[in-house]
């Protein structure tokens, strides 16, 4: 095989410049701002998932934001959780479902048209690192001052 006359075209890739649009300021919802918030820190490896991460996270005092499901059915689970936030003066959010707190920790696989599939429900999740500024980290913090 000789590398003669063996040329590939490869065309350059297109670059397309999107213009984002700022909502604005009040118009993003808690939730949606807890899970851009959560996005966030999955993307700079600032979260802890799980009850042995986050109760090591809480322990060591290193957690910003903890995020815990109401519908646990461990008691002691909650009653853990809720005693190291209190005992080290860590906001806590409380959500409704497993399965939605899963799907914001990253637990899920994202199929070709961006849907969440083998979704594995989270209990706790704590935020070590926010990562970047964003809107809804405002939002998030604008809510535990006016509490």
């Amino acid at each position: 095989m000789s590398d003669a006359g063996d040329e590939i075209q490869v065309d350059a890739p297109i670059e397309v410049e999107v213009e984002a649009k700022a909502a604005p300021k009040g118009q993003l919802s808690l939730e949606d701002a807890l899970q851009q918030v959560l996005k966030n820190a999955l993307v700079h490896d600032g979260l802890a998932r799980g009850l042995r991460e986050c109760a090591k996270a809480l322990d060591k005092r290193q957690a910003h934001l903890c995020v815990l499901v109401d519908t646990c059915t461990e008691a002691e689970y909650i009653k853990l959780i809720e005693a190291l936030c209190a005992d080290h003066s860590i906001n806590l959010i409380k959500v409704s479902d497993a399965k939605v707190l899963g799907t914001w920790a990253g637990l899920c696989k994202i199929d070709r048209e961006g849907n969440a599939r083998k979704v594995v429900g989270c209990s706790c999740v704590v935020v070590k690192e926010y990562g970047v500024e964003s809107e809804g980290l405002h939002v998030v913090l604008d809510y535990f001052k006016n509490r």
